[in-house]
């Protein structure tokens, strides 16, 4: 349903897009020295200051703004809502498409040009920690703080706590999401959770497993490799997208930390000796019960094989596994459920998730009406719309009142997932530890799950990983 799989840059991707190498990153070190904001980066002034009076939905009457997207379900489904919005505000929306695989490679060159040419775009949460400490990023807590520009009936906390504070960072090594700038607005997200098919259960008579090591040999007895059916499809291809859906939300759930903070410095330890079991385990389920080309599986081949009835489970985003119980869409439609995947030792159930979101280029020149449309985007009347226009396809929305609103009137055909979705949303954010290395260090976590896939001893290969990658954050930070 979301292809961001597609293509996202490594940082060495993002250098070689500029042609820099390693003095980029003391190039953003010396930029954030000039910054205004908590963002650092170019001198550029935050204009959520300028906004005086009361709040007026036409006080940027007659301007066009221009919006970078990429097409994606929460896309399609506000599109046909833009006339609304100009009709509301006196503001022309120009949005340009860029298919997301070539979509990062054309933000980035934007934002890095400091051009201004868009005036506000989409991103996914992770992004932030790449753009915002060069300065690319307006910090929008001074917009949602000025009752000037904002609309007293927008209700900021109607948005849920996870997705407000995985959105928000201050770019300090060690600090924790939650702090700093609200660097963009969740707009739709992804919850990561197990799917699967009902009709065979039932058949059988099984339930989802409860805990880890249940899911293990539950899938491991649903394999038939002489039918091609097998347990269950998770991601295993060369990527940072690999690691977060479901081996990071079970990463977490059974007590594993990527990195902790010692001094001032990041040690990386996916190589403890709870990450070494995981993984060990993970990649065990992986060569047992998984399909037999892991190593090149992105979120459409296992929700592909989840649809055809191959697949038994797929632990992977909520709104991927979605269309395939949709009539038409798939042999297995009608026959899913859903279910929030085992629970750590201790019970919790927490989940890492993803969201698009809306952000303002701070180098926009029309930053009030690109902030009412950012607000009217993410705004509950929109929300509710957009739901209505996409149907099935606007999974899930970011406001509390709209999923327990009109989102939910959609659910009566998804079992379990209305259920699934109040399990896990308390504890529903992003597991990993912000910093700037993401792209690039998640990536070699990939490797080296392929790696152990392939033969290698699980801790001397996390070992080396956890190496590489505490030398690779700390020399950025």
């Amino acid at each position: 349903m979301t292809r961001r799989e597609l293509w996202t840059p490594t940082r060495r991707d993002v250098l070689r897009m500029f042609g820099v190498g390693g003095a980029a990153v003391g190039a953003s070190s010396l930029l954030a020295a000039c910054g205004l904001g908590t963002g650092g980066g170019p001198a550029t002034e935050n204009g959520a200051a300028e906004v005086s009076g009361g709040f007026d939905w036409r006080k940027a009457e007659g301007t066009e703004i221009s919006v970078l997207q990429t097409p994606h379900p929460y896309q399609v489904a506000f599109q046909p809502l833009f006339a609304e919005f100009t009709e509301l505000t006196g503001i022309t929306v120009k949005a340009d498409l860029v298919a997301e695989a070539d979509y990062f490679t054309r933000l980035n060159t934007e934002l890095a040009s400091g051009a201004g040419n868009y005036d506000a775009f989409m991103t996914g949460a992770y992004f932030i920690w790449t753009y915002g400490p060069p300065g690319w990023m307006e910090d929008l807590k001074p917009w949602l703080e000025n009752t000037s520009a904002t609309n007293p009936d927008y209700d900021f906390d109607d948005i849920y706590e996870g997705l407000r504070r995985s959105t928000s960072w201050d770019f300090q090594v060690g600090s924790p999401l939650g702090t700093g700038g609200q660097w963009a607005i969740p707009w739709g997200f992804e919850t990561n959770v197990l799917c699967y098919n009902k009709a065979e259960f039932d058949r059988r008579g099984i339930r989802p497993a409860e805990t880890f090591d249940e899911l293990i040999q539950l899938a491991t007895d649903l394999t038939d490799r002489a039918n091609n059916k097998y347990g269950i499809a998770f991601r295993g291809s060369r990527s940072w997208a690999t690691i977060h859906p479901g081996f990071m939300t079970q990463f977490t759930r059974e007590g594993c930390k990527d990195y902790e903070l010692h001094g001032d410095q990041l040690q990386a330890t996916m190589n403890s000796p709870q990450a070494v079991d995981f993984t060990r385990k993970w990649v065990e389920l992986a060569r047992s019960a998984g399909p037999t080309s892991w190593t090149n599986y992105e979120y459409p081949d296992c929700t592909g094989d989840l649809g055809a009835g191959t697949a038994m489970m797929v632990y992977d985003a909520d709104s991927a596994t979605y269309p395939q119980n949709i009539a038409g869409n798939s042999a297995q439609a009608g026959n899913l459920a859903w279910h929030p995947g085992p629970a750590g030792p201790d019970g919790n159930y927490g989940t890492n998730l993803w969201t698009w979101s809306l952000a303002m280029n701070s180098a926009s020149q029309k930053k009030l009406a690109a902030w009412l449309f950012i607000q009217w985007a993410t705004g509950k009347d929109a929300q509710t719309k957009a739901v209505r226009t996409g149907q099935a396809g606007f999974a899930d929305p970011t406001r509390k009142s709209v999923f327990e609103g009109a989102f939910q009137q959609t659910l009566g055909g998804f079992p379990g997932y209305q259920e699934t979705f109040e399990k896990v949303i308390g504890s529903t954010d992003i597991k990993f530890t912000p910093q700037t290395q993401f792209f690039e260090t998640t990536e070699d976590w990939a490797v080296a799950l392929q790696d152990i896939y392939a033969g290698q001893d699980a801790k001397t290969r996390l070992d080396a990983l956890a190496a590489a990658n505490t030398a690779a954050v700390n020399k950025a930070g």
